[in-house]
């Protein structure tokens, strides 16, 4: 199957997952400082989720960038990423309502865990896709998701057994890791290519 309706399929959900999370933030009490204040929870779990589910969105469409066709199993494999993705407004507002409770920060950092380990299974699929990714880009942005998985893991425990904000803060952790290892990554990739002219 060419790829372009089911990135058309994962742009349209993705656009309507991040639209709900701004749906989702709450209304001040009053039009004052200190009321939007109170709700600083709900607009940091707001942008922490808002940006991190563009980052995914970003690589997948790098990643996707020179395949042609795709199989029924990276399919299934889309439509397992979009299912545990589409749960994190739901999360995100039961972080923004309760941020220093370990038991929605948990379940929070659940399904963060679970979409970037989906999302790390989306990327083995595409290994036999019909496209020119050079192999060791994807076996080296595999990897930097692993390590991005034990700092959400790391995460995840210290905020269920010791400081529940500890998930929220490994997500940005992990997300800086990840951007400044895939800009490098990228430049190494352009240095190849100029190397190759």
């Amino acid at each position: 199957m060419k790829k372009e309706r089911v990135a058309a399929f994962t742009d349209a959900v993705l656009a309507i997952i991040m639209t709900i999370l701004v749906l989702e933030l709450e209304k001040p009490t009053a039009p004052t400082i200190s009321a939007l204040w109170e709700l600083r929870y709900s607009f940091f779990s707001y942008a922490l989720s808002f940006f991190w589910l563009g980052s995914m969105w970003i690589n997948i469409h790098n990643e996707w960038e020179s395949i042609e066709k795709i199989s029924a199993k990276t399919l299934w494999v889309t439509l397992i990423l979009l299912f545990f993705c589409s749960v994190i407004p739901y999360a995100t507002d039961l972080v923004s309502k309760d941020f220093n409770n370990s038991v929605t920060q948990g379940f929070y950092g659940i399904f963060v865990i679970l979409v970037t380990l989906s999302n790390i299974w989306l990327s083995k699929t595409l290994d036999k896709a019909d496209g020119d990714i050079p192999k060791d880009i994807m076996v080296k942005r595999r990897r930097l998701l692993w390590i991005d998985i034990a700092i959400k893991v790391v995460g995840f425990m210290l905020s269920v057994i010791v400081y529940p904000p500890a998930m929220m803060y490994s997500v940005i952790i992990a997300a800086a890791f990840l951007m400044t290892s895939i800009v490098k990554m990228k430049l190494d990739w352009s240095d190849v290519e100029q190397k190759e002219t």
